[in-house]
């Protein structure tokens, strides 16, 4: 497989041009609350974690807990209303996005941060080709002409591996498998090398040779752009294959936060805790002695009757009474390795 940068001509920043701050992205103290006739659903609420140049950040847990909330808000697609972000910071190369007028943040989005979003036919327009929609995004932020662009996406999807491009071009999303569409829509999202790439849940519904493809694809397009990605997902396993650093979340809040094989060798929060716990054993006599899974006990609460103090706590089999009480505050155990939960202060 060729190298993306050296087909791609003008299409392509230099890498090397891009100003080099060590935090490419900072969210800071994060709020994005939807207000519906039942109450005010908090689905983010109060968050803070960076993203470096260069790195991979997994952002894990279950659906419900606020992932994806997460990301729209960075590309600020929090339809309005009920959405709203309350407050905080979304640091982008050192300016705050949320300061930026729509016009301003139109040129950052599917050009300087893209997303892959969870569902591609969902994302993906069913009434117009596969070539129409790629080539409207590289016009619009490359300025190229339409047959410069309808070449350029033939490029794109020969990059991703999808066979007989000049025709696939010609298609519609419905003639594409789902592998084939999760395809179209990373060419898409690299179309304008992007500084950030946010994956959201990337390998959704896809059998596992897909998925390996798949990541395997993003690796390589992370090293030849020197690309930041947000992986979001809860598969621990695509975490561990990925990720150089780990947010775990639940119910709208960071409550552990560690370098990827830290967190692996040592989760300290009950949830992560749990999570690890739930990952099925290799052996293969588990299924043959009739041993039970593990699981966490209880579901996922709702945004709109939330428990006091630690959201966790009616599922936690270490609560004890101060988690109850207040909310724990992310301290930081050791360096590199934060955690929400009163058992550690």
């Amino acid at each position: 497989m060729s190298s993306i940068r050296g087909q791609k001509g003008d299409c392509f920043r230099v890498v090397e041009s891009k100003r080099m701050n060590d935090h490419l992205l900072q969210v800071k103290n994060l709020h994005t609350y939807f207000y519906t006739h039942d109450g005010i659903a908090k689905a983010v609420d109060g968050i803070d974690f960076t993203l470096d140049r260069g790195e991979t950040l997994g952002l894990v847990g279950e659906s419900g807990c606020g992932k994806s909330v997460t990301a729209r808000s960075i590309l600020q697609l929090i339809q309005q209303p009920p959405g709203k972000i309350v407050k905080g910071e979304i640091l982008f190369d050192g300016q705050d996005l949320l300061n930026l007028t729509p016009g301003q943040m139109r040129k950052i989005r599917g050009n300087r941060i893209s997303m892959i979003f969870q569902e591609p036919m969902t994302s993906l327009n069913p009434v117009f080709s596969i070539g129409d929609q790629m080539t409207e995004s590289i016009r619009l932020h490359q300025g190229l002409s339409r047959q410069q662009a309808l070449e350029r996406s033939i490029d794109m999807l020969k990059e991703v591996a999808i066979p007989d491009p000049e025709k696939r071009i010609r298609e519609y999303p419905h003639q594409l498998s789902g592998g084939m569409r999760q395809r179209v829509m990373i060419a898409m999202a690299l179309s304008c090398d992007p500084e950030i790439l946010i994956a959201d849940e990337p390998t959704t519904a896809l059998d596992v040779t897909i998925q390996a493809q798949i990541l395997y694809l993003m690796n390589r397009v992370k090293q030849e752009f020197n690309a930041s990605v947000l992986l979001i997902t809860h598969d621990l396993g695509v975490i561990a294959e990925m990720a150089e650093t780990v947010a775990v979340m639940y119910m709208g809040r960071i409550v552990e936060y560690a370098e990827v094989v830290k967190l692996f060798s040592d989760p300290r929060h009950p949830y992560t805790v749990g999570l690890m716990n739930s990952i099925p054993p290799m052996e293969e006599e588990t299924v043959s002695e009739g041993r039970m899974l593990k699981t966490i006990p209880g579901v996922v609460p709702s945004l709109l009757s939330l428990p006091e103090g630690c959201t966790f706590r009616d599922r936690c089999f270490r609560a004890k009474k101060e988690c109850g009480e207040k909310t724990p505050p992310l301290i930081s155990l050791e360096p590199h390795h934060k955690v929400a939960c009163w058992l550690y202060g």
